[in-house]
C-alpha cells in the first residue's frame, strides 16, 4: 500500500511538473516576444539565443553523463545522467543534420512569431492544423492510406479552427498565417526527424545538438539582415542590457531544454496515451488561464474552438495509436516513446526549440 501510494506520488509529481514547465515556456516566451518593458523587437534573436543555451546544456550533460557511463543505482538502474552522450560536432554529420536544420528554423522562427502576434489564448488553435499536414505529407510522399476515421478526425479540427478564428476578438491574420506556417514545418520535421536520425546514431540528445549547433548558425545572417537595427536601437536605450530580460532568457533557454526530459519521463512513468491526454489537458488548462493572466477577452466561439481542436487532435491520437500498435520497447529507452513525443511536438512546440530532445519540441 505504502508503495503504491508512493508511485502515485512520483506520477502526480512527474505530471505536475511536466504541466508546469510546458505551460511556464508558452508564457514566458509571449513575455519575451511581446512584453512592454520586458520583451525587445528582435524575435529571431531571442530564438537564437534558446537554441544557444539548449546547445550548451545538451554539452554540459554530455560531460556528466560521460562521468556517470556504467553508474548504477541500488536496484541496478542505470544513472540518469548517463543517458546524455558526449557532445562533439562533427562537421560531416552536421552537414548530413543541415536538411533537418532548415526545417527546424522555420519551424520554431514561425512557432514565436505566432506566439507573438496572437493571443495567448488563441496559440494552440493558430498552431492546431499539423495533424492535418501530416495526413497530407504522409500520403504525398510516403503513400500511405489515409482511414475514413482519421478523415472524420481532421473534420473536427478542421472546424475547430475555423470557429476559433471567428470567435478570436483580436484577430490576427499575420499571427495565423505564422501559426498554419508553423504547424506545416512541425509535420515536415517529424518526417525528417526519422530520415536523419540514423545519422547520428539514432541518438536523439546527439540530433539535439546538432540541430541546435546548426540552428545558431543559420540564425546569425538572418539577424544580421532583418533585426541589426532593432537590437542596436534596443542597445542604446539600455533595455537588451535589462536584468529582468536576461533572467527570462535564460529561463526559457533551461525550460527549452527540460521540456524534452519532463516529456519522456512523463511517458515512461505513465504510458503514451495518457501523456497525449495529459498534453491535451494540459493545452486546455494553459488556454483557458490565459483568458485571466492575459486578460484575453472570452467568445463562445472561441471557447467552442479550443475544445473543438484539442477534442479533435485527441481522437486523432486515440486512432492513429490503436492503428499503430506495436510491442512495448525496452523500458529503459530513452528513445522509446518516440511516436508520444513526436505528438508532443505536435500539440506544443513550446520553446520555439521543441525539437525531440527540447523535444519539440518546441511549446504547447
Amino acid at each position: 500500500m505504502g508503495q503504491q501510494g508512493s508511485d502515485h506520488g512520483y506520477i502526480a509529481s512527474v505530471v505536475a511538473t511536466y504541466w508546469f514547465v510546458s505551460i511556464s515556456m508558452v508564457y514566458l516566451n509571449k513575455m519575451l516576444m511581446s512584453s512592454d518593458g520586458i520583451s525587445i523587437p528582435a524575435p529571431l534573436f531571442v530564438t537564437w539565443f534558446q537554441c544557444f543555451v539548449t546547445a550548451i546544456i545538451c554539452w554540459v550533460a554530455g560531460q556528466v553523463g560521460e562521468k556517470y557511463r556504467g553508474v548504477t543505482d541500488a536496484d541496478g538502474k542505470p544513472s540518469f545522467f548517463s543517458q546524455f552522450p558526449v557532445a562533439e560536432y562533427k562537421v560531416k554529420t552536421g552537414r548530413k543534420v543541415f536538411p533537418l536544420s532548415l526545417i527546424f528554423v522555420g519551424m520554431i522562427t514561425f512557432n514565436n512569431l505566432c506566439l507573438k502576434w496572437v493571443e495567448v489564448s488563441f496559440y494552440n488553435v493558430a498552431r492546431s492544423l499539423t495533424i492535418v499536414f501530416n495526413v497530407i505529407f504522409t500520403s504525398l510522399l510516403l503513400s500511405q492510406h489515409t482511414s475514413p476515421k482519421t478523415i472524420g478526425c481532421l473534420g473536427i479540427v478542421m472546424i475547430g479552427f475555423f470557429l476559433g478564428s471567428n470567435g478570436e476578438v483580436n484577430f490576427s491574420l499575420k499571427g495565423t498565417i505564422a501559426g498554419i506556417a508553423s504547424s506545416l514545418f512541425v509535420s515536415l520535421n517529424s518526417i525528417f526527424t526519422k530520415k536523419i536520425l540514423p545519422a547520428v546514431e539514432n541518438d536523439h540528445w546527439k540530433l539535439t545538438y546538432y540541430n541546435n549547433i546548426n540552428a545558431c548558425l543559420l540564425f546569425m545572417p538572418l539577424i544580421l539582415i532583418f533585426e541589426h537595427q532593432p537590437l542596436l536601437v534596443a542597445s542604446s536605450n539600455g533595455q537588451l542590457f535589462s536584468g529582468i530580460f536576461w533572467a527570462a532568457m535564460m529561463v526559457a533557454g533551461v525550460f527549452g531544454f527540460s521540456i524534452g526530459i519532463v516529456t519522456v519521463l512523463q511517458i515512461k512513468a505513465t504510458s503514451p496515451l495518457t501523456h497525449n491526454i495529459s498534453g491535451t489537458a494540459k493545452a486546455a488548462v494553459q488556454s483557458i488561464m490565459a483568458f485571466y493572466i492575459w486578460g484575453n477577452q472570452p467568445t463562445f466561439l472561441g471557447v467552442l474552438g479550443i475544445f473543438t481542436v484539442l477534442g479533435g487532435s485527441l481522437v486523432y491520437t486515440l486512432v492513429k495509436m490503436k492503428k499503430n500498435k506495436k510491442p512495448a520497447p525496452p523500458a529503459g529507452s530513452i528513445t522509446a516513446p518516440l511516436v508520444a513525443v513526436e505528438k508532443d511536438m505536435e500539440m506544443q512546440t513550446d520553446k520555439g526549440g521543441a525539437d525531440v530532445g527540447a523535444a519539440k519540441r518546441r511549446g504547447a
